[in-house]
């Protein structure tokens, strides 16, 4: 039987955070934030409106805040956490499915597969084709339909020790590689269609994300990924 929560690593969204939560909550899962290093004091609402806070002292990363979560997470004896971004991109309406879903393929991750809408950006798109591509032809991990993006559910123990496992994933990179490395492991994926929104900075769009630094950092990532040995069939669970 599967325990799940939402995890929701959070690095200054702004107001989008109590939307976030607002949406999340309803769903009926136990929802808890990881606040990254925050400093736009966004992290106020988060135990008012019901959820779990969980402080990092300075900002670390993606990766590094969904580890933190997912430590404390099984400590408590929790098995499946869904990642969300605080921003608002990611639909809340499929939290229950995607649970659903995990608690009937519980050795399963389950990814989503976003489906764009007209005011998604051109360049983010390719940025996805490229990554996918890399994904699936270089680093070997051909079922996974899309690398970045982060609404997922993953099974905590296996993320936690493929964690372990390497100094890496600790930033930007984490989506992409926890993917690869889970697949590598052995961990089937699940792909999920789910909408994504994303807001221009002109309609209060929040995104920390640098397309020459971030871009390079995926290049980097897929590189180690593609000369990294690949573990045994026999090793796999």
């Amino acid at each position: 039987m599967t325990r799940p929560l939402v995890l929701i690593p959070s690095y200054n969204p702004g107001p989008h955070l109590a939307r976030t939560l607002r949406d999340a909550l309803a769903q009926g899962h136990p929802v808890w934030v990881v606040s990254d290093g925050s400093t736009d004091g966004s992290d106020a609402v988060v135990e008012p409106l019901g959820a779990r806070l969980l402080r990092l002292p300075r900002n670390r990363g993606k990766g590094a805040a969904v580890q933190h979560g997912l430590r404390e997470a099984a400590a408590e004896h929790y098995t499946h956490a869904l990642v969300m971004d605080a921003d608002g991109q990611h639909p809340a309406a499929c939290i229950r499915p995607f649970i659903a879903a995990s608690a009937a393929h519980p050795a399963a991750m389950v990814l989503g597969r976003p489906v764009f809408g007209p005011e998604a950006p051109r360049l983010r798109m390719a940025g996805h084709r490229l990554s996918n591509l890399a994904t699936r032809h270089l680093a070997g991990a051909p079922g996974i339909a899309d690398s970045l993006f982060g609404f997922r559910v993953y099974p905590i123990a296996p993320l936690l020790a493929v964690m372990a496992a390497t100094r890496h994933m600790r930033g930007f990179d984490f989506d992409p590689e926890a993917a690869i490395r889970l697949a590598r492991a052995g961990v089937p994926a699940l792909n999920l269609p789910a909408p994504v929104l994303y807001r221009s900075r002109r309609q209060g769009g929040v995104s920390h994300f640098r397309y020459a630094r971030d871009n390079l950092r995926l290049a980097w990532m897929y590189a180690r990924l593609a000369l990294a040995p690949r573990p045994s069939s026999a090793a796999r669970p």
